[in-house]
């Protein structure tokens, strides 16, 4: 069966998808600390003990329900005011996970839904940079997605590409948008809500944990919690980009073109990566 060649992107166009590319489906936050520091953060992860895990899970879905509802119901606003630079949400949060890797376990219950929050505004800058309209609850949605898409799962590696979670939240946005304009107000309690947090923190929650597990780890631990937490946001924003460069070139092009396109510029690396290790063999 012959398959219809795709039509070509505009060759700047198709620069930014290959850059997207490599944010959204070769990097995680995991393998970016531990380029950073030198130090396999999967291991520490591994030895976290169950209790603290758990923890770390509930902290989680707490602090995405905050920016659910933030999201909901303040994130359009301020639309006329300049975007701020990027290190200054690198600054911020660098300044809550020093207080953070100061104090441990006992800050991170207060010190987690602060950072995470305020990267929610970064990352909702860069949607406004990119031509998102967050007067849209959809666009106000995709600024959350950023968390599931930018995050790992149990072992580290990102085993659904970018558009396989895409459809995953696609899904449970449209239920929530749903929910929202039937019921007209945020109700944690909804099983609509609780299955979309679920699903983003099930996927941020393991950033976090490697986050944590880092400061028990003596090389990353010297260099403090604010440089972690500095790695952390500046990975998340890296993400945000390149997930609202995506969504502008579909809006520009098509989603089907832009899709395809990516689907073979994945294709095309997989394939150089198989025969790299052939000749190495």
């Amino acid at each position: 069966m012959n398959v219809e060649p795709l039509p070509p992107l505009p060759p700047t166009a198709h620069r930014e998808l290959l850059l997207a590319i490599e944010q959204l489906d070769r990097e995680n936050f995991v393998t970016r600390l531990a380029h950073a520091t030198g130090t396999p953060v999967d291991i520490a992860i591994k030895y976290l003990p169950g209790p603290v895990n758990r923890r770390l899970r509930e902290m989680v879905k707490t602090a995405i329900l905050r920016c659910l509802d933030v999201a909901i119901n303040s994130l359009e606003e301020d639309t006329d005011l300049g975007a701020p630079p990027s290190w200054m949400g690198k600054v911020l949060t660098g300044i809550s996970g020093g207080i953070g890797g100061f104090f441990g376990m006992v800050a991170l219950p207060f010190e987690l839904p602060l950072t995470t929050a305020l990267m929610l505004r970064s990352i909702a800058e860069i949607a406004r940079a990119e031509g998102e309209n967050l007067a849209m609850l959809e666009a106000r949605l995709a600024c959350l997605e950023v968390f599931a898409i930018g995050g790992g799962n149990e072992t580290g590696e990102l085993k659904l590409e970018y558009y396989a979670v895409r459809s995953v939240l696609s899904r449970l946005t449209q239920d929530l948008s749903r929910h929202m304009m039937e019921r007209g107000a945020f109700n944690a309690s909804s099983p609509v809500i609780s299955r979309f947090i679920g699903e983003i923190a099930s996927r941020f929650g393991f950033a976090v944990s490697a986050r944590f597990a880092s400061g028990i780890v003596p090389v990353i631990g010297a260099i403090g919690g604010a440089t972690v937490n500095v790695i952390f946001t500046d990975h998340f924003q890296r993400v945000a980009r390149s997930h609202f460069i995506v969504r502008r070139l579909e809006r520009e092009h098509g989603s089907a073109l832009v899709r395809g396109h990516y689907a073979a510029a994945l294709a095309a690396a997989s394939g150089a990566y198989r025969l790299g290790l052939e000749a190495a063999d």
